[in-house]
């Protein structure tokens, strides 16, 4: 009898993590895996910084090509257009550069600290700035190199469509999914045989 009225209580009370959700799987958008609000932030931190980590190897290649561009010789057979287009897309990928290594920063930074809620927010928001700036810098970029070899319109469409691409597929599907529920995880099969043992 102590021990079953030793577990109720630890059942009624909140463990040092903050409350738990009971009552198993949720959306995206709510509480899921029976965690508390801190382990939560634990793994959306770990899942937004795993994110960060898949876009940033393509920003640093993109960004040492264009440091390298004005170093041959058709450089210096741009138009004032196409130099202008090269400046802000270097600028754009540097500024992209900064916003997706920030979260990493902050969390180190902070580490410890009671703020990851917070730095999800700023983090999130860091990186969709960033992913907008280096959708912006690969259409600049395609249109100066299409340019090199293609008169217009190509390198206009080009770029359009490029930049086009990038804003339906990262920034308007997401937008359009339907909220869904996530499917619980069927029951264990040892509680069924002892409920139909029992």
């Amino acid at each position: 009898m102590g021990g079953q009225h030793e577990h109720d209580d630890r059942d009624g009370r909140e463990d040092d993590h903050g409350p738990r959700d009971d009552h198993g799987p949720r959306d995206d958008h709510g509480p899921r895996r029976d965690e508390t609000a801190p382990e939560r932030a634990d793994r959306e931190l770990i899942e937004l910084l795993q994110e960060v980590r898949v876009a940033l190897p393509g920003v640093q290649v993109l960004f040492a090509f264009l440091l390298g561009v004005p170093f041959t010789q058709r450089f210096t057979e741009l138009s004032e257009l196409d130099q202008q287009l090269y400046v802000s897309a270097v600028i754009t990928t540097a500024a992209a550069t900064f916003l997706l290594v920030a979260p990493t920063a902050h969390h180190r930074l902070r580490f410890r600290s009671g703020v990851k809620e917070q730095m999800l927010r700023t983090a999130n928001a860091f990186t969709i700035v960033g992913l907008l700036l280096v959708a912006y810098a690969v259409s600049a970029v395609s249109y100066v190199v299409v340019g090199m070899v293609d008169g217009e319109p190509v390198p206009q469409l080009v770029a359009a469509g490029l930049g086009l691409l990038a804003v339906v597929t990262w920034f308007v599907i997401p937008v359009l999914y339907g909220r869904e529920r996530t499917p619980s995880a069927p029951a264990p099969a040892s509680s069924s045989a002892s409920s139909s043992s029992a």
